[in-house]
């Protein structure tokens, strides 16, 4: 047939069947399931084994024995009664080493269990590290024993079944527990690092222990069980095993739950709302994370992934739970450490105790951030994911977008608690050195604060400001969102704000050229324009002046066109006292010098003394008498209360000097009238009728 058809018609022919066989051949491609398939094919996979579970529990027995006949078999010919020999041999040599260790150790040491080592939080610490170091030291001198040892007695592969079992179910409990007595103590309360009694610090440790070793013995015999042939999901012990232990949790944070709200709650008396509301939900956090932990163990093994099989033999899911399940104990942990090791408050007052409280929550929230840098880490460690790399890659993916963003969103988070915490300690330290206004200092204010305390609360402002939109605009970036528009944008702003805004402008440029100026400080009394007051508050663009009769004025910096400052550096005061004409000036000077040099050496006044109260001789005359002048230098913000103390001052003395103050008198003269005595009392009442219409038509001029 091919021989009798034409060029083109063979030409056709083949095309047509290698078309036919490349179509046959055809694989069809798989398309990815979306993210409902995909939980639809978690979920029946999760059902069918489970399902599986059940059907395997009759030859749960049987296979397990079939392990152990395996491994008999390994050994057999004396070789397990050797190898459990010289496990035991080992065991008991490297404790008997150990031991040896901790007694020479004491020997050069002296004990130090001294009764009041927990006197104070340091004392504490350093007793109970050195106990758990030198337990920890003990287990590396045990387990370097038995490496050491059993390298040389033992072949390979009995090593190979030794060492598991004596790291799971010997090695872990001992740190297990060694741990657990450095924070728990349960023997010592005068040492305890965590606020929870007796009882409950007892069963946590206990209980503890046993978690561990339920746990290495899981691990160790899923271990034991492949070596010999019984695959993990030949049997399904492990799932028994896992859900024991997480039932285990759950019924630890079910009966120790006051003990765990306790411990969660610390001894802080500055405890936040949130710091109560994570101490009462801890047990339950325990519970939700045994739970979604069970979970994820139960979904890697229903999907089947090798690889992810292979790693669970290295228990990544229990490592996070135990970090999980730490992270609020690490959160007390830093609380306690930041109420006992941050610095003394500076100062007293409410302002040295605002600033030390927020202080004291800035260091608390940078320690939860790195806490959480720190677990994140630790978890992804276990799950051999290497979040620097991914980082470091530079790749397009989601992981890589998100651990940049979260790593730029956190050191700049750290920065802004960080120099808030500067900025707060540095505003208390110069509040508290400010002098302080007194009570009854009245109209012409008092001391103001120092040039810092005035400017710092605008810095802590504009710094916080800058720190969160710098930060903010680079973790967009690292989102992969470009800012560009972004920045074009807050240009274009800002060109709007400097057209349509000219008056705003013009507030802040004056309000920074007067801070530049020091032309006034927080606390310092000042007149604008004849609007007198103290400076209460400042902002960008204006400032609050608080009368001394409690009014409240807002005034923007572009409308001050003259301002004076009446508290700065010092103040003069002159006082005016009227005596009559017949007074000796000389007199009224040597009581105005001593009551000056007995102010001088008063405690309670010679504080507030620049220069002493002295008189400035004859300063004016009026109708009534000579008005005598004196006057003092003082710091502002006390003259008013050293005049108050020099006007009580002089009446005494003036009065124990027979000096009497000078008086208004009206006289009355009535031309023709010499024998005023023989007055009636209807012409003595007429003229007093007059005298007092004169006064009232002529008001006396004040001194």
């Amino acid at each position: 047939m091919v021989a009798q058809m034409s060029g083109d018609e063979v030409r056709a022919f083949l095309i047509e069947r290698l078309d036919a066989v490349a179509e046959a051949q055809a694989v069809p491609e798989t398309l990815e399931p979306t993210f409902f398939e995909e939980i639809a094919l978690t979920l029946r996979a999760l059902v069918a084994s489970w399902v599986n579970v059940l059907r395997n529990l009759p030859n749960l027995v049987s296979a397990q024995a079939q392990s152990f006949e395996t491994f008999a078999e390994r050994f057999s010919g004396g070789g397990l009664t050797t190898l459990f020999g010289l496990t035991l041999g080992l065991l008991a040599i490297a404790y008997a080493i150990e031991r040896l260790a901790l007694w020479l150790w004491v020997r050069w040491r002296q004990p130090d269990e001294a009764a009041n080592a927990g006197d104070d939080l340091r004392t504490a610490v350093s007793f109970l590290l050195r106990r758990f170091l030198r337990e920890a030291a003990g287990l590396l001198i045990f387990w370097i024993t038995l490496r050491v040892i059993g390298r040389l007695v033992m072949p390979p592969e009995m090593i190979a079944y030794a060492a598991p079992f004596v790291f799971w179910l010997i090695l872990l409990p001992r740190l297990a527990a060694a741990f657990s007595r450095f924070i728990l103590a349960p023997r010592r309360p005068d040492l305890r690092l965590v606020n929870v009694d007796d009882r409950h610090a007892r069963y946590l440790e206990r209980n503890q222990i046993g978690l561990v070793f339920l746990i290495g013995f899981t691990v160790w015999v899923v271990g034991f069980n492949v070596a010999n042939g019984v695959p993990m999901g030949g049997t399904r012990l492990g799932f028994w095993l896992n859900t024991a232990v997480h039932v285990y949790i759950i019924i630890m944070a079910i009966q120790a739950r006051e003990g765990l709200i306790d411990m969660m709650r610390g001894t802080d008396p500055d405890r936040t709302e949130f710091d109560e509301a994570l101490a009462r939900n801890h047990p339950w956090f325990a519970i939700t994370v045994s739970v979604v932990m069970w979970l994820v163990v139960e979904i890697i093994v229903a999907r089947g992934s090798p690889e992810m099989l292979v790693l669970l033999t290295q228990a990544p899911h229990y490592v996070t739970m135990f970090w999980l399940l730490m992270a609020p104990a690490i959160d007390t942990l830093i609380r306690g450490l930041v109420r006992h090791l941050q610095p003394p408050m500076i100062g007293q007052g409410k302002v040295a105790e605002k600033a030390y409280v927020q202080t004291k929550r800035s260091y608390i929230r940078i320690g939860r951030v790195i806490a959480v840098a720190l677990v994140v880490l630790m978890i992804a460690g276990a799950w051999n994911v290497d979040l620097r790399s991914m980082a470091a890659q530079g790749e397009e993916t989601l992981g890589a977008v998100l651990i940049g963003f979260v790593v730029i969103a956190a050191i700049g988070y750290i920065l802004f608690e960080a120099f808030s915490v500067y900025v707060n300690r540095r505003l208390a330290k110069e509040q508290t050195a400010a002098a302080t206004p007194d009570e009854e200092a009245g109209e012409g204010g008092g001391a103001g604060g120092t040039r810092l305390a005035t400017v710092l609360p605008l810095l802590l402002v504009t710094g916080q400001v800058a720190i969160a939109v710098i930060f903010g605009l680079l973790a967009l970036g690292a989102l992969g969102l470009d800012i560009t528009p972004l920045l074009a944008g807050a240009g274009i702003l800002g060109l709007a704000i400097g057209f349509g805004a000219q008056k705003l402008v013009s507030d802040i440029v004056g309000g920074v050229f007067f801070l530049i100026d020091d032309a006034f400080r927080v606390g310092e009394y000042v007149d604008v324009g004849g609007t007198a007051g103290t400076v209460e508050k400042i902002s960008i663009r204006s400032m609050q002046l608080r009368h001394h009769r409690g009014a409240v004025h807002t005034i923007p910096y572009g409308e001050i066109q003259k301002l004076t400052n009446f508290s700065r550096d010092w103040v003069i005061m002159k006082l005016k006292f009227t005596v009559p004409f017949d007074t000796d000036p000389n007199r009224v000077k040597k009581i105005f010098k001593k009551i000056g040099a007995e102010m001088m050496e008063d405690p309670v006044h010679k504080d507030g003394f620049l220069e002493p109260f002295k008189s400035q001789g004859v300063f004016d005359f009026d109708d009534v008498g000579m008005i005598i002048r004196g006057k003092f230098m003082a710091k502002p913000g006390q003259q008013f209360t050293i005049r108050k103390e020099i006007y009580n001052r002089v009446k005494k003395e003036f009065e124990a000097a027979d000096i009497p103050f000078a008086r208004r008198e009206v006289r009355v003269a009535i031309p023709g009238l010499e024998d005023h005595e023989e007055l009636s009392d209807e012409d003595k009442a007429k003229i007093a009728a007059t005298a007092a219409a004169q006064v009232q038509a002529e008001p006396p001029k004040t001194a």
